[in-house]
């Protein structure tokens, strides 16, 4: 009956706490046994005689630290260290005494309670408790244990409570009215000043938002709300002009955004301030009656006409004299002026829309007393087409016709263009020449879309007869002034297949083909090559052949004669020109034209055969060239003009030396020896007393 003892915690005794005693059977007392305890505590907390077995607590216990504690007893005989009986197993509890007071989980509790609060756990006071006033309350509370009986024990601990803000204070302006200054050239949206309203509350229940009330200035200016400072910013809205109204005067409202419905009886929770701006004067620029000028102009406006005319003003009371310009880097190559004074653009180029269809200028209005004061405004000139271009062909046409075409056959498509851009679109007309208004060979057929086709009239052409037809077509338009234009369409004969297909337009090839083989052709065309060679070879030793001396024999020397073996080449060249002209220019016959300048004879004006009375181009063409050849009046004029004959009435007489042989003797040549080192062998030859 031992297994379980009980102790008592915080024992103060000097001695140790007795806790039980362990006794077997077996034990008859002589000493021969030996008790042994082991467990939670054995050894350290617990201590037993081994001889009598009693058990004493060593240490002061504490419930609250452990309040159980479990141990195992043996005996064991001391001489064979045998048990005499089976372990055993026994609990110690600790019983509790009052030796703890009450304790609060923390040292400090943080509570908070709306202002103007009723009744709570902690409750207050005092009624409408008003945060404003005080914000920080701080109590004490104090726990007892054993009901509050006597020899019981407390524990205290402290409550910080805070009154958290409810929103029961409207916002206030500190003062009615507020002064601003502006200048009326501020741009829109400039901040002018920065108002605030007064809200004892915190947090969101003192956020606000300022407003303009409707009146004088509602419309010029704006209020904005700073969040982060609650201010108002009274801001710009519409331009200002000093010479309009000088003063306005505002009515500005400052409102809570999170009204607490439960306060609403207090009062109105918003304020009004009076805010008074005045717009003060500056020197402001030119303003022109526009944003833009658009003006439109015929391209066939003549130079210095007027096409439009800008206006501007001076804003300021003074009213100060405007000039114009030209922004000249927008008109680079100087084709618009402007009047200084009236602002009248006038040309001073012709206009073309289709070298460039707008124009955009910039135009400077600057006050005449004050240059700084400058406004720009742009002007768009739209240059409006007129009918000045002709038609012509859209691209080249390389036309051909089949030899075996048939009549009706179309072989070309043609299309025009017209750099015109007429309103209503453009429309082409396509007509025979009036000179020819019937060709035998092909019909033009207008399409009545702008296109036109060429159609065969004949059966069968032929390239040996006629290789080329020159088709002469009349295209014009139909805008005002009506444009037109002549184009000539080449079409050419060609060898064809059956399909149409062109296989050959060359006239000449085709006779070579019929007639000679590829063999023949190339021994015809070395016979030729070998003929070339041995012309230039024999022209070429003619002219390496030497004339004869016109002195022969070294030995004959005549005095003052230099001998050249090689003569000019115009002097070889003696069938262009009579030579008898040269040797005698009186001999000359007065009464051959001059082809140099047009004859002084009136030659009565040659009828030409019309073109279409002769349908073999190739014979009319013969004709032509021959007529042009016979006739003397028709350029270029050809003329000889010789030089070989001195004139019969020359002040310095003839040049030549071989007259003046006899007269050597009565000539001083001392003066070539001052002529320096170049005419020092004419010196040596004239100037010695012994000539040779």
């Amino acid at each position: 009956m031992w297994n379980q003892f009980f102790l008592l915690e915080e024992y103060t005794g000097t001695d140790t706490q007795y806790v039980g005693k362990l006794h077997t059977d077996q034990d008859k007392g002589d000493g021969n046994l030996k008790y042994i305890l082991t467990g939670d505590g054995a050894g350290s907390l617990f201590v037993i005689d081994e001889n009598t077995g009693d058990i004493h607590a060593a240490k002061k216990l504490d419930r609250e630290e452990k309040s159980l504690y479990i141990l195992r007893a043996k005996a064991i005989d001391r001489k064979t260290g045998r048990q005499v009986e089976p372990e055993s197993e026994f609990i110690i509890k600790i019983h509790d005494i009052n030796d703890n007071e009450p304790k609060f989980t923390k040292d400090l509790y943080t509570a908070s309670v709306p202002e103007m609060s009723g009744v709570g756990i902690i409750k207050t006071a005092l009624p409408d408790m008003s945060r404003e006033n005080r914000e920080q309350y701080q109590v004490v509370i104090q726990a007892k244990d054993m009901g509050g009986q006597m020899g019981g024990l407390s524990g205290t601990t402290t409550v910080n409570i805070t009154l958290t803000d409810v929103n029961n204070n409207p916002p206030r302006f500190p003062q009615s009215t507020y002064q601003f200054n502006s200048p009326e050239s501020v741009p829109l949206g400039t901040h002018l000043g920065r108002i605030k309203a007064n809200d004892p509350d915190v947090g969101e229940n003192a956020e606000m938002e300022y407003s303009i009330a409707e009146g004088d200035g509602a419309d010029m200016f704006d209020v904005i709300t700073d969040k982060d400072t609650q201010e108002g910013i009274i801001t710009v809205k519409q331009n200002l002009d000093f010479e309009n109204q000088m003063l306005y005067t505002l009515r500005v409202d400052a409102s809570n955004t999170h009204p607490d419905p439960r306060f609403l009886h207090l009062g109105p929770f918003k304020d009004t301030a009076v805010v008074k701006i005045s717009v003060q004067d500056i020197d402001e620029p030119p303003v022109f009656s526009k944003l833009f000028y658009l003006i439109e102009v015929d391209e066939d406006v003549k130079e210095g006409s007027i096409i439009g005319q800008v206006t501007a003003y001076d804003p300021d009371a003074m009213n100060n004299l405007i000039k114009y310009s030209i922004d000249r880097h927008t008109d680079m190559d100087r084709i618009f002026s402007i009047h200084s004074e009236n602002g009248s653009i006038f040309t001073l180029k012709p206009l073309d829309r289709e070298s460039s269809s707008w124009h955009n200028i910039s135009i400077t209005a600057t006050e005449i007393n004050n240059s700084k004061q400058s406004s720009h405004i742009p002007v768009f000139i739209r240059i409006l087409d007129i009918n000045d271009h002709a038609p012509e062909f859209a691209m080249y046409y390389e036309t051909f016709v089949c030899e075996n075409a048939k009549p009706g056959q179309l072989i070309q498509t043609i299309s025009v263009m017209d750099k015109d851009d007429p309103p209503r679109g453009h429309k082409f007309f396509f007509e025979p020449v009036p000179e020819f208004p019937l060709n035998p060979n092909f019909t033009i057929v207008d399409n009545k879309d702008n296109t036109a086709g060429i159609v065969t009239r004949k059966d069968g052409y032929s390239r040996n007869k006629m290789s080329t037809y020159l088709l002469p077509i009349l295209i014009f338009d139909n805008d005002y002034p009506i444009q037109s234009s002549t184009g000539t369409l080449t079409i050419r004969v060609c060898a064809c297949d059956n399909q149409g297909n062109m296989q050959s337009c060359n006239a000449e090839a085709l006779v070579l083909a019929a007639g000679l083989s590829t063999g023949a052709l190339i021994a015809i065309l070395l016979c030729v090559i070998i003929l070339l060679v041995l012309v230039v070879l024999f022209a070429a030793l003619k002219r390496q052949r030497k004339k004869e001396p016109l002195i022969i024999s070294k030995d004959d020397v005549r005095d003052n004669i230099v001998t050249y073996n090689d003569e000019g080449g115009g002097e070889e060249d003696t069938q262009a020109f009579d030579i008898g002209t040269l040797r005698n220019p009186e001999a000359r016959e007065d009464s051959k034209l001059r082809r140099d300048v047009m004859p002084e004879t009136i030659f009565q004006i040659r009828r030409t055969v019309p073109l279409w009375e002769n349908i073999d181009v190739q014979d009319f063409i013969h004709r032509r060239l021959k007529e042009n050849d016979s006739d003397p009046s028709a350029p270029p004029y050809d003329s000889l003009a010789t030089y070989a004959y001195e004139g019969n009435d020359s002040i310095a007489n003839s040049l030549s030396s071989l007259e003046s042989l006899t007269a050597d003797c009565n000539q001083d040549y001392d003066y070539l020896s001052d002529w320096g080192p170049r005419f020092k062998k004419l010196a040596d030859m004239y100037g010695g007393d012994d000539s040779d």
